[in-house]
């Protein structure tokens, strides 16, 4: 947790104000984001005035995110996503923030999606054409490789061709199996993802976003107004996005 941010006596303290004040429809949902730190977002002074309405109030001068608006924004998202499962549409998870990135691969990986679990590339979603192209001959040398046949190359010439490998893996490892652009774009922190969302905004592509407060959630389709600076709430979220596509898939099946 980082530093100045309210500490767990607190919230324990503030939780059952909360439930009492709020009268939230699902407390045991509710109480494990708070003992996640959903509910934390930034000094009143970082606060975007798209997210005023969603603050339950101000502690130490940091500011409480109102967690049944969150549970109710929670469960929009995992309806749309279980309906995307249900028709096998591809989500492309995202986040270069170093408390996302393994929450996000992991989630994407448990259920076959694809994701960017770092620096985002220009043109990934609007140039998709040429990022195929990218991702055919990443797919092609890696056979190559793998089947000895770059054995027919000088030393120099591997030694450059498991260069670029390299490069090609580090840039899109996580999005070989995208075969057409994504039907929707999960990001953490819009903000920081900007370039991301903006390109999906231009393909008329939804956005789903774990928004804190110093973030503009009108730039997302279905936002999420929680903690997007900590490993556990980024991880609670994610997971439970992951699980409701699982369960789309379920019940498409």
């Amino acid at each position: 947790m980082k530093k100045g941010l309210l500490s767990w006596p607190f919230s324990a303290r503030l939780l059952p104000l909360m439930i009492e004040q709020k009268k939230p429809v699902n407390n045991e949902t509710i109480e494990a984001m708070f003992k996640a730190g959903v509910h934390f977002g930034y000094a009143k002074s970082k606060r975007h005035a798209s997210t005023a309405p969603y603050i339950f109030g101000t502690k130490n001068k940091v500011e409480i995110i109102d967690l049944e608006k969150t549970f109710e924004m929670l469960e929009a998202v995992k309806e749309f996503v279980g309906n995307l499962a249900k028709t096998g549409k591809t989500v492309l998870f995202v986040s270069s923030k170093n408390e996302a990135r393994e929450a996000v691969k992991i989630a994407a990986l448990s259920i076959d999606m694809p994701f960017v679990a770092g620096r985002w590339i220009g043109g990934t979603i609007t140039n998709f054409t040429e990022i195929k192209k990218r991702l055919a001959k990443f797919e092609d040398l890696t056979k190559q490789k793998e089947k000895g046949e770059l054995a027919k190359y000088t030393k120099r010439e591997r030694m450059l061709i498991d260069i670029e490998i390299e490069k090609l893996d580090k840039m899109f490892s996580g999005i070989t199996g995208l075969k057409d652009a994504p039907k929707a774009l999960f990001v953490v922190d819009p903000k920081k993802e900007i370039n991301a969302v903006m390109e999906a905004k231009k393909m008329n592509i939804p956005v789903i976003g774990i928004a804190n407060t110093d973030c503009d959630i009108k730039i997302v389709d279905y936002p999420i107004i929680g903690n997007d600076s900590s490993v556990s709430s980024i991880s609670f979220i994610v997971s439970e996005i992951a699980k409701a596509y699982k369960a789309g898939k379920v019940a498409k099946a």
